[in-house]
Parts: C-alpha cells; sequence; structure tokens
C-alpha cells in the first residue's frame, strides 16, 4: 500500500530516479580537522595567556569600576534625553490641543452669527 502512495506522490516523469534533497555533506579529510583543532587550541591557549597577563598590566579593579560609573552615567543621560523628549512632545499635544479647541470655539462662534437658512420641512 505505501508503494502505490509513493508512485502517486512522484512527479510525472521522474518515477525512474529519486531526488535527494537533503544530502549528507562530505567530512573534511582528516588532516584538515586535525590541523583545525591544533589551530583553535594555539589561539585559545594564547588568548588565555593574554588575559594571564592583564592584571599586571593595569589595575583591573579601577578599570571595572570605572567602566560602571561609565555606564551608569551614560545610563543616566540617556534616561534624562528620553523624558526631556517625552516633556517636548507633551508640550507639542497640549499646543495642538489648545489650537484646536481655539479653531473650534471660533467655528461655533461664527457659526452663530450666520443666519440658519430654513428647512423645507420646518415650514
Amino acid at each position: 500500500m505505501t508503494t502505490t502512495r509513493r508512485r502517486s506522490l512522484q512527479l510525472p516523469g521522474s518515477s525512474q530516479r529519486q531526488r535527494h534533497v537533503f544530502r549528507r555533506r562530505r567530512q573534511p579529510p582528516r588532516w584538515r580537522q586535525f590541523g583545525v583543532g591544533l589551530l583553535f587550541i594555539a589561539l585559545g591557549a594564547v588568548m588565555l595567556y593574554g588575559l594571564l597577563q592583564l592584571p599586571e598590566r593595569l589595575d583591573t579593579v579601577l578599570l571595572l569600576s570605572t567602566a560602571i560609573a561609565q555606564l551608569i552615567s551614560g545610563l543616566r543621560s540617556l534616561l534624562l534625553g528620553l523624558l526631556q523628549l517625552m516633556a517636548v512632545v507633551l508640550v507639542v499635544l497640549v499646543a495642538l490641543l489648545a489650537l484646536m479647541l481655539v479653531v473650534g470655539g471660533l467655528v461655533r462662534l461664527v457659526r452663530t452669527f450666520i443666519p440658519r437658512s430654513r428647512s423645507p420641512h420646518q415650514a
């Protein structure tokens, strides 16, 4: 039963050969894997050696404390800037609301002085 179903799902003209959509990649040669492994180990060892030399060349605690202080001051400046921007947006919104109220009031005043035309059903 699965063979008939499999045949019905195949494209016409491709019944002779099957397509391999998900092919397995070829593995690189062993010498290349070995070389990449040695390269990774060497780079990791050099980086660890450099990190171990870091405390001798500069004061790590001072570096960390100044980095944290600058981060806090930067965040404070960012929040202060966002607060000022929100204040400007609020002032603009209040000004637009005030202009809308003035224009709406003027329209209502003008409408009160304009005589109304009689509607045909108000006779």
